[in-house]
């Protein structure tokens, strides 16, 4: 059942090779349950895939890759006109909305000709021409791979937002969709006909739209503006069109001088500006110049610059690296970061230290010892923090009051997260410097109950009912010491003790980072056993009461034996960075301020 170095290319419409190192189908619950229980599934980290038509493999996959065959399409009937119709995860989207149609079941006219499969449409809440996927869900049946028992989501459990969901983020990684359930009309005219090229077609016509009608026009639509994935690998639309606050809209249009247009979500406020509004995003690639701009075998879509298509050799690092030359061209312009719709498979784990000196930072103010006043940049060390990318996400951890020099100086442009250790000023005060990174929405901040009950306390204008503009908008999330998931990646809190005072280091895969430790549980080191790499605080040679010493550093390692490990949070006293490497074992190194790490 369970496959080894499964090709991959041909269940992604980018058609990019890429191998997993297993690979398993399923048609029922029952096989999904047998899997669950394999050796291979336990032991690996596992990602479930539908039709393909959203992902791009960065590398292989060094796991097991999941895919749904479970079948079927059902109705029933409620009253006059609801009616329920079921379908299978593994079935063809397309196919489905056929269906429908063929049934008189109208709702999801206007979603035809949307590649993938039906249980994505849960997951990503698809949508086109003003109708979106969970505008008409009911319920959504999902395997629980913790509880390994079946569990049944109402449409406002599934948390439907614009290209988003639920098992988009808590439910990603544990819930597996095996069915989705709709609640549809019984009626042979399309409602909703009143966006874009639709309308105007609508408007044309001397009777009101069939459900069969409005659904061959989209189609007609879709293909004169998108690559058939068949012939020009894609994956549909690349980036998420930006939904800004409204008064942003009116700055960057002051900003650009170009008037930019937008769709208004909700209603206005008092002065007129709507809360928040949706900005085109093939507008502002067509407008910064990108159609047809190619890197490699990647190229910007002429017909819809929404789209990057595999012109036939394109290799995962064009596309990436065309994505990214759409952003900065896009932000360049008119000051607006687009964000990818499509979902980035890397299993690597790249690291970089923002900062590796403690609370006074490497020179400290008024000393003139050797290493304050050494002209090595190794020497000089920010206030500690680091940033994390993995699995298409970017995560700070600690919001260092020296973050606006660390994001400025390796061009942190976006954030998806940030974890905080604890609430001592070094590890937080860069908090309200998070500002540009809320432009778009709430930036999400992880953190224990004591250390948001201290930031509601030291920043409460940023938590007040009636907000200054310009704010930070921090969505507080706390966590207790078990294990949480960002859009599916799983992060393990490591509780240690930094003198009295209880803090979270994290893990990520094989990576773990522990700052500020002076005391570690054994039940908290069994979290840490089968490290590739650990980078923990080290503080000086001498001893400190909440600090692990260099030696107390070593020891530790001696102890979990990762393969290699870092120390950092050094002050003056820890000596100068060629003397210290100098006296560290051959797998331990000392961080400095820019050093980029890599875990496989």
């Amino acid at each position: 059942m369970i496959e080894e170095n499964k090709d991959l290319s041909p269940l992604t419409t980018f058609h990019i090779p890429a191998k997993a190192r297993f690979y398993a189908e399923y048609t029922s619950e029952k096989e999904l349950l047998r899997i669950s229980r394999d050796p291979v599934f336990i032991e690996n980290e596992v990602l479930h895939i539908g039709g393909g038509s959203n992902l791009l493999f960065c590398t292989d996959y060094d796991g097991l890759v999941l895919h749904s065959a479970v079948k079927g399409m059902k109705a029933y009937q409620k009253d006059a006109t609801t009616h329920y119709a079921i379908v299978g995860a593994g079935e063809k989207w397309s196919d489905f909305v056929e269906w429908t149609i063929d049934q008189g079941l109208g709702g999801l006219e206007n979603l035809a000709g949307i590649p993938g499969e039906a249980g994505a449409s849960a997951v990503q809440n698809v949508g086109a021409y003003g109708v979106e996927a969970g505008d008409c869900i009911h319920t959504v049946e999902c395997f629980d791979c913790q509880t390994r028992t079946t569990r049944t989501f109402t449409k406002e459990e599934c948390r439907f937002g614009y290209r988003d969901s639920f098992f988009k983020h808590e439910g990603k990684g544990r819930y597996i969709v095996l069915r989705v359930a709709f609640k549809l009309q019984k009626e042979s005219i399309a409602r909703t006909l009143t966006y874009g090229p639709l309308k105007e077609w609508a408007a044309s016509l001397d009777h009101s739209p069939s459900l069969r009608e409005t659904a061959d026009k989209i189609k007609e639509i879709r293909n004169t503006k998108l690559p058939d994935p068949d012939v020009l690998g894609s994956a549909g639309s690349f980036f998420k069109n930006p939904v800004v606050r409204g008064r942003f809209h009116y700055e960057l249009e002051q900003l650009s001088g170009c008037k930019i247009p937008a769709i208004p979500l909700g209603e206005p406020d008092e002065t007129g500006h709507y809360k928040m509004v949706k900005i085109p995003a093939a507008w502002l690639i067509d407008k910064a110049g990108l159609k047809g701009r190619r890197i490699g075998g990647a190229r910007v879509y002429p017909d819809q610059p929404l789209v990057i298509v595999n012109e036939g050799n394109a290799t995962s690092r064009d596309v990436i690296e065309l994505a990214e030359t759409v952003r900065k061209e896009v932000k360049k312009k008119f000051f607006i970061d687009l964000i990818p719709e499509v979902n980035y498979i890397d299993t690597d784990i790249r690291v970089t230290v923002l900062g590796s000196g403690t609370s006074k930072g490497v020179p400290e103010i008024g000393c003139s010892c050797e290493v304050c006043t050494s002209p090595f940049e190794k020497d000089k060390r920010l206030r500690a923090s680091i940033l994390v990318e993995t699995h298409g996400l970017r995560l700070l951890i600690d919001a260092s009051p020296d973050l606006r020099m660390q994001a400025l100086t390796h061009g942190i442009d976006q954030l998806d997260a940030v974890l905080l250790t604890h609430v001592h000023y070094d590890h937080v005060g860069g908090i309200d410097d998070l500002r540009p990174y809320c432009a778009y929405g709430s930036l999400p901040i992880y953190l224990r109950e004591d250390v948001a009950k201290a930031l509601r306390q030291r920043l409460d204008y940023c938590f007040r009912d009636q907000l200054y503009p310009g704010v930070p908008a921090l969505d507080l999330r706390i966590i207790g010491n078990h294990p949480f998931y960002i859009k599916g990646l799983k992060i393990e809190p490591i509780e240690v003790l930094h003198g009295q005072m209880p803090i979270y280091g994290y893990r990520i895969g094989k990576f773990a980072y522990i700052t500020d430790a002076k005391s570690i549980s054994e039940t908290e080191k069994e979290k840490l056993e089968g490290l590739d790499t650990l980078i923990v605080n080290a503080l000086r040679e001498r001893n400190h009461f909440a600090h692990f010493t260099i030696r107390e550093a070593l020891n530790l390692i001696e102890e979990l034996k990762p393969r290699r490990a870092y120390l950092t949070h050094f002050n003056h006293e820890a000596g100068r960075h060629h003397e210290l490497l100098k006296r560290l074992p051959s797998n331990v190194e000392p961080c400095y301020d820019g050093l980029k790490i890599t875990i496989k």
